[in-house]
């Protein structure tokens, strides 16, 4: 991990910064963004710099003031202690349909005050923040959910794409207020994402570009969207949760059968990060602690008995296969409950607290930050 410099060689830096910039006719910069606003990313140590490993987990909240609460500070406390160092925190609002162009928050929906309490909370512990804002649809009685939001009409397009940019703004700016570390530019919007990449570089990034100050990524659906992407470049980080199948026949596979389901994954995802060229990162990867985790890990529900060794083992396999490749830079485990005795040895859901799983990820979030080709130079 790259470490701050201290404050004597960040203030030399800063002005050896400015003064380059005067040199080669850097006004024209100060201009357009303002000397202060450069200054201040530099002095804060935010802005887009070098990829930086993540030792990370999702933290989720369905209700308006839980994250806010004595029970969220303690979980967050446990999360730290087995050496978490980045957590994506998702506040989510919502549509009603697939054909809905209104987005807004709803009851369940965390307030602004407990996002900006548990940022807080989460920098006091020194753990940097992801803020990950989701995008559900109410009514999936259809079967189709957020990845299948498509319109015929353009100014169907244009008002959806007007409302989703009020949306992701509003929390780009609180993550700006808040110096979040990362911010995640939308989840899983498969169609709209393959279908409109220009609406997605004009309405989206841009806007966020003009009021975040710092590294941008986007989290791609496994299954078709994150290889049909075509904007990649103009984000930071390449983002795929990563739901992939494993193993598919049998119960309560092994380490080997684990490794060779993510034999074929791993083969398409090499070649797709050779052709873009981008850090990749798992901003959602999560297994059930049940017998069939591996089969269809997006599932909510779990199948199966319970199986906490299981859980562990896919973790473990996804942190050895991972961990070596050049270009990745962490995982955020679906998901840790902001209530710290959750999980434990009965319970079948996907969070790793209390189980062993979270053993495993004590253990690989104690190893220093795998050595990269850019840390070699």
């Amino acid at each position: 991990m790259t470490k701050k410099p201290g404050n004597h060689r960040r203030r030399t830096a800063i002005f050896l910064f400015v003064a380059v910039l005067l040199l080669s006719g850097g006004l024209f910069l100060f201009g357009r963004l303002g000397l202060f606003d450069v200054i201040k990313g530099l002095h804060l140590g935010r802005g887009v710099g070098a990829p930086e490993w993540q030792r990370g987990m999702a933290y989720v909240s369905w209700d308006k003031d839980e994250f806010a609460t004595l029970s969220s500070d303690r979980s967050l406390e446990a999360m730290r202690d087995i050496g978490v160092d980045w957590v994506a925190i998702t506040p989510s609002f919502y549509q009603g349909d697939c054909s809905s162009t209104e987005i807004c928050p709803v009851e369940s929906t965390p307030s602004d005050s407990s996002i900006v309490h548990v940022i807080k909370k989460a920098h006091s512990l020194g753990i940097k923040v992801m803020l990950k804002p989701h995008l559900e649809v109410e009514d999936t009685s259809s079967g189709k959910w957020r990845g299948d939001i498509e319109f015929l009409e353009e100014k169907d397009w244009q008002d959806w794409f007007d409302s989703y940019n009020e949306f992701i703004l509003h929390y780009a700016k609180i993550a700006e207020e808040n110096r979040v570390e990362m911010f995640c530019v939308g989840t899983e919007l498969t169609d709209s994402a393959i279908l409109k990449p220009d609406m997605w570089r004009e309405k989206v990034i841009a806007p966020v570009r003009r009021v975040y100050n710092g590294p941008l990524t986007y989290a791609a659906n496994w299954r078709r969207e994150f290889k049909n992407i075509r904007f990649w470049d103009a984000l930071d980080y390449a983002g795929i949760d990563a739901y992939f199948p494993l193993v598919d026949d049998i119960l309560s596979p092994d380490t080997e059968r684990i490794r060779d389901g993510w034999a074929r994954w791993i083969g398409e995802i090499d070649a797709w990060q050779a052709r873009i060229d981008k850090p990749v990162i798992f901003p959602e990867v999560g297994y059930h602690s049940a017998a069939w985790a591996a089969r269809r890990p997006w599932e909510h529900m779990a199948q199966g008995m319970v199986d906490v060794e299981l859980q562990k083992n896919l973790y473990k396999v996804l942190l050895e296969e991972f961990s070596k490749k050049d270009y990745f830079y962490g995982a955020y485990w679906w998901l840790w409950e902001p209530d710290p005795g959750s999980g434990g040895e009965k319970d079948r859901g996907f969070t790793p607290q209390n189980k062993p799983a979270e053993d495993i990820l004590r253990e690989w979030y104690a190893k220093p930050s795998p050595r990269k080709s850019s840390d070699k130079k």
